[in-house]
């Protein structure tokens, strides 16, 4: 069947933008690709005898990719076959250009990971933001979610990935890690991000996750403590940020009509923490680790959580060259 003019992309009047290439070309925008790819310059492997590497700006648009898709390396190299929105974000010309297998697009997150380059990535967007007006450093929130791992004993080594615990959660265990993250009052932007094993309790994350300039912390009762209740008087001259955790009820008594007013404006406060797992879990899909061990999943979240920064800021921050 001979196909005419107008089923060619070029001869279309109006090409309806689909939401991946709306998606893409806001973060074309906003991700500061030249600050971020001269960190990893000066790890690259420059060309010799052998084939010719990819651009780093290519295999950098490519990790991206997988970060914002969830595709395996095998499943990224199937889509910049398929989806010519993905070769066009990365560079590549299907007619011109070969495409990275999945073997190359595993050895560029492998140099990431050897040379911890994730964190320095996540640091860089921070820096931004800072430079930026985004990031006060006033006030912090701090929160954790739960990634899960696979639970099931069925695989090669017949158990569980050894660094993964279980932790109790509304009456039911969950297995696998938590991602700790400091967050921003200002705009809800992560300003810190510590990964541990499930069973680590939030409570003994709360000062990791301070930048140390705050003048407040936030954070829900799972913070608690006695030097942190929000009713308790401060020395004049003690350090460290002021804490805000929802009052708890005295035994046998309920919690004073004002101590429930001051709940729901804490609670208010406190839900923009929500904002950057709900970027991570629903907007990314990242709800279950993608490999076993705490070092390449937290260097993964750090990745993760500097594409979420950039996402949230996507309509207020100034376009980065």
């Amino acid at each position: 069947m001979q196909r005419s003019f107008a089923e060619y992309d070029g001869f279309r009047k109006q090409r309806k933008i689909t939401r991946r290439e709306a998606f893409l070309a806001e973060m074309e925008r906003v991700v500061p690709w030249r600050r971020l790819e001269s960190l990893i310059e000066p790890h690259y492997p420059l060309a010799g005898k052998g084939r010719k590497p990819y651009r780093l700006s290519t295999m950098l648009r490519v990790h991206l990719l997988q970060h914002w898709y969830g595709y395996s390396d095998p499943g990224m190299e199937e889509a910049l076959h398929d989806i010519p929105a993905l070769r066009r974000f990365a560079g590549l010309d299907a007619g011109e250009s070969r495409m990275p297998d999945e073997t190359t697009i595993l050895n560029f997150r492998h140099l990431l990971e050897a040379q911890q380059l994730a964190e320095s990535l996540f640091q860089e967007v921070v820096s931004l933001l800072t430079d930026q007006g985004l990031i006060l450093r006033e006030g912090t929130i701090v929160d954790a979610t739960l990634i899960a791992a696979p639970p099931s004993t069925k695989n090669q080594a017949r158990q569980r990935d050894p660094e993964m615990t279980s932790s109790k959660k509304a009456n039911q265990w969950h297995f696998g890690m938590k991602a700790h993250i400091g967050v921003d009052t200002a705009h809800g932007l992560v300003h810190t991000l510590e990964a541990t094993t499930g069973k680590v309790s939030d409570y003994s994350m709360a000062e990791t996750l301070l930048h140390g300039d705050e003048q407040t912390a936030h954070g829900d009762r799972g913070y608690a403590d006695r030097t942190r209740e929000p009713d308790r008087v401060r020395d004049e001259d003690e350090a460290g940020p002021r804490w805000f955790v929802p009052f708890k009820r005295a035994k046998g008594c309920d919690t004073t009509p004002e101590q429930k007013r001051l709940n729901r404006l804490m609670a208010a406060l406190r839900s923009a923490v929500e904002h950057p797992f709900r970027v991570l879990k629903r907007q990314f899909g990242y709800t279950k680790v993608r490999y076993r061990g705490l070092f390449k999943n937290e260097q993964h979240l750090f990745s993760q959580f500097a594409l979420v920064n950039l996402y949230i800021a996507r309509r207020v921050i100034t376009p980065a060259a």
